[in-house]
């Protein structure tokens, strides 16, 4: 893999500044807060003719107490933030973005309709546009919502409206989600299982396509668990054949449209995203933005007509269009949409730009940590990332036996502050298990890691060395590792 530039961040350096100082990266210190404060008065000479009031918070001798009360309780969280944190889909919004979200919020405004959200609805269209345009479009409707989720109901409601009572097609290793919207929608729903990558397997959509009846294939340009980026140069082939319509559900992975460092075949996936008919994107995922800020995106305008309604209350300050007009969600936070796009300005949305490149080392540190593990014939790796997510386990003489390893590890791993996470999947993803190894279960648990974080890419080494630790630990059973198994 192609080495990106880093910013230096020794293991040293990391361990011996001052807390306060050691998580600037992630937490608001008062020298962002400066950036609020003088933002806050520029903010306020926006309304400097408005007659003076007064409005007195009610319980403001209380202010501090019950802060401070929060905080300790916030404190029961997992560290999030840091790049020890090497589990779930968890990456802290840019410090950009938790500043302008605070200034938009004390106006606390709302994107449904233009009288709730005047400023930041413009902002909200002006982000949306920067977003559509890394998939080369500049017709198309699309708006913010609340997640992925929202994003993926959408999709498949006007894939319903578009095609009535056909079915949506999507791989056994897509978000459950899907599943999940469309039994909400009362729309037939069929998997197709996965090949020994995790990706949508070929052969069989296109047999199941050849019985007909099908409206729309779902593309996982992302799969949550393994990263797993589903052919969809390949699919679109399919689509001239069989005529259906694509929804790519590229909520974890669609930034990596603008990451130059990919496998061949993934690279040739994400180069043909705008040619799906809708794109599902979260900013709260990699675009580095709070929950919940979710995007929607249709190629074709005119899916706008499936949205219409009256509104004799909402819709009446303007004859241009109006955000809840195109959108299932009615009252939607503005906040959201002022800090993606305070975000893009800072960090805009381009190949080789600070942003991508920031992608291609969370990249680059999932190879370099799958390497590292690919060399110790200890651990069963069964294909390299496509992304950022990797799985891992150790070998051992039974399914059984390494699933519950995975478990004592990850385990171990959270008391020397690793943490990593668990999934459960398909035997047969792991092409490369020993022919004497006793397959007594369907699935095998192992170790996953979501190396999300730009700072993962200077912490390979202090994870790999507390894998190995974590690992020691369980081999010689050290006292005080559990060795329940969830």
């Amino acid at each position: 893999m192609r080495k990106v530039p880093a910013r230096k961040f020794s293991s040293k350096s990391a361990t011996s500044h001052k807390s306060n100082t050691h998580n600037k990266s992630a937490l608001l210190n008062g020298e962002y807060l400066e950036f609020l404060s003088n933002a806050l008065l520029t903010l306020n000479k926006g309304f400097r003719n408005l007659p003076e009031f007064k409005d007195a918070a009610t319980g403001y001798e209380r202010f501090g107490d019950v802060l401070t009360a929060t905080a300790e309780r916030l404190r029961d969280n997992y560290p999030y933030f840091h790049p020890l944190y090497a589990g779930q889909m968890l990456k802290p919004p840019h410090p950009i973005a938790q500043l302008a979200y605070s200034l938009a919020m004390t106006i606390n405004p709302n994107n449904h309709a233009l009288d709730g959200g005047r400023a930041t609805s413009a902002m909200e269209k002006e982000a949306v546009a920067q977003l559509a345009a890394i998939f080369g479009w500049t017709k198309f409707l699309g708006h913010l919502c609340g997640g992925g989720t929202m994003a993926n109901l959408e999709a498949l409601w006007v894939a319903g409206q578009s095609a009535p009572g056909k079915v949506i097609l999507a791989s056994s290793q897509s978000h459950y989600t899907h599943q999940r919207i469309t039994k909400v929608l009362q729309l037939p729903f069929e998997t197709i299982s996965s090949d020994a990558r995790g990706r949508i397997d070929l052969k069989l959509l296109e047999k199941r396509l050849r019985r007909e009846g099908i409206g729309t294939v779902v593309v996982t340009m992302g799969t949550t668990a393994t990263g797993s980026v589903d052919p969809l140069h390949e699919i679109l082939t399919l689509r001239k054949k069989y005529d259906f319509r694509i929804h790519a559900d590229a909520a974890y992975g669609g930034y990596f449209t603008l990451v130059e460092n990919l496998e061949p075949d993934t690279q040739k996936a994400f180069a043909v995203l705008g040619q799906a008919d809708s794109i599902a994107i979260d900013p709260h995922k990699h675009g580095l933005q709070p929950y919940g800020c979710g995007c929607i995106l249709f190629k074709d305008p005119a899916v706008g007509s499936w949205y219409k309604h009256n509104s004799p209350y909402t819709y009446f300050t303007s004859t241009d269009l109006h955000l809840g007009e195109i959108s299932l969600e009615c009252s939607r936070p503005g906040a959201a949409a002022a800090a993606l796009w305070a975000t893009q300005k800072l960090l805009p949305l381009t190949k080789r730009g600070e942003f991508a490149q920031s992608l291609a080392k969370s990249r680059e540190a999932a190879g370099t940590l799958y390497e590292r593990l690919q060399a110790d014939e200890r651990f069963i790796t069964p294909f390299a990332p496509e992304l950022d997510i990797l799985i891992f386990a150790l070998r051992t003489e039974s399914v059984s036996a390494t699933s519950l390893l995975s478990r004592r590890i990850f385990e171990a791993a959270a008391k020397r502050d690793l943490h990593l996470a668990l999934a459960d999947l398909p035997v047969h993803l792991f092409q490369n298990l020993l022919p004497n190894m006793k397959r007594d279960r369907d699935t095998i648990t192992c170790l996953r890691s979501v190396l999300m974080k730009p700072t993962h890419f200077d912490w390979v080494a202090q994870i790999w060395e507390r894998i190995l630790q974590s690992v020691a630990d369980v081999q010689n059973a050290k006292p005080g590792i559990s060795r329940r198994t969830q």
